[in-house]
């Protein structure tokens, strides 16, 4: 077989990263031709198909899957190995690749993160996208796992790993109001909502729910970015529909109130992963925690109460006897 040829197992650990032979080659500043020639030549010498191809996006097969974990980590061996020549010091860190919808509470991806961020040992990669985008680099191993508010399902060309690992009512909050309390569902007629948009799947629920119940609503602004929703429900006199996440910090300082609760409408929050060999522990960690870790700021937790001092520890020494 002879020596493999890392020239170019670093052309396919490129490709692979990135999932497009011609965005690679213009990264890399080769010809798309000269690039899918060396891979060819890699293919020759392992005996073994490394990619197939659906539609413009190449997939990684079994073997391709396999290389590259292994090219990872031949590359990850490469950079520490500058790093303790060049400078004496040797970096022991794990890069942790995480995709998010771009839909998706930023709180909730904070809070989900959360036990990483102070973690000297740990380098996060962040990427927000829509759903098929962030897939397809999952999909190439390019990230480690992707949070979404919607399921995943799997199939027999992509057997993703859909696990849920939070869910919590969905509410109309707002501003204090003055006054007779927000009554529901008669309110919704008269006071200006701001929902998500319609592809949502929280506004299709509760788009359902009035239909059915014959309910009619008010609508003020359509709102993809709950990010924004947080925003236009704080400054305006508008009443919002988003999980309480959302607005956590809102909630906790009494800027926004929880008017209503909307019966049986739910946020879930999904965790999609692909199959591979070894999982690594640091996804099986955050993905298996309490999904009240992943719903609440500690920040925002009120603080532990303070133990009771005993009197003669308190007592500065020389002193008298403490009076009972």
């Amino acid at each position: 077989m002879g020596d493999l040829n890392y020239h170019h197992l670093r052309y396919f650990w490129a490709v692979a990263k990135e999932g497009n032979l011609t965005r690679t080659a213009r990264q890399l500043h080769v010809s798309q031709s000269s690039l899918s020639a060396q891979i060819k030549q890699l293919e020759a010498q392992l005996g073994q198909r490394l990619f197939a191809r659906t539609g413009r996006t190449l997939t990684l097969t079994d073997a391709g899957q396999i290389a590259f974990e292994h090219a990872e980590e031949i590359f990850a061996a490469g950079t520490e190995l500058v790093a303790v020549l060049r400078e004496g010091r040797r970096e022991e860190r794990q890069v942790v690749r995480i995709g998010a919808v771009a839909t998706l509470s930023r709180n909730f991806q904070e809070n989900f993160i959360r036990p990483l961020v102070d973690r000297p040992d740990i380098e996060l990669v962040l990427a927000s996208g829509n759903l098929a985008e962030l897939l397809g680099r999952l999909r190439v191993h390019a990230l480690d796992l992707v949070l979404s508010n919607q399921r995943v399902p799997t199939t027999s060309v992509d057997p993703w790993r859909c696990r849920r690992i939070a869910r919590q009512p969905v509410s109309l909050v707002g501003r204090p109001r003055a006054g007779a309390p927000f009554r529901f569902p008669e309110d919704l007629a008269t006071v200006p909502l701001l929902l998500p948009g319609r592809d949502n799947d929280i506004r299709a629920r509760f788009d359902l729910l009035c239909d059915q119940s014959n309910i009619r609503y008010r609508l003020r602004a359509e709102v993809d970015d709950m990010a924004l929703l947080r925003l236009l429900a704080r400054d305006s006199d508008c009443v919002a529909l988003v999980p309480s996440v959302v607005v956590q910090d809102e909630l906790q300082t009494g800027r926004l109130v929880e008017h209503a609760n909307v019966p049986g409408l739910h946020e879930h929050f999904y965790c999609v992963t692909v199959q591979r060999r070894h999982e690594p522990a640091i996804v099986r960690s955050l993905v298996t925690r309490p999904e009240g870790e992943m719903l609440r700021s500690p920040a925002l937790e009120p603080p532990p109460p303070e133990r009771p001092v005993h009197p003669e520890r308190s007592r500065p020494a020389g002193s008298g006897t403490v009076a009972p």
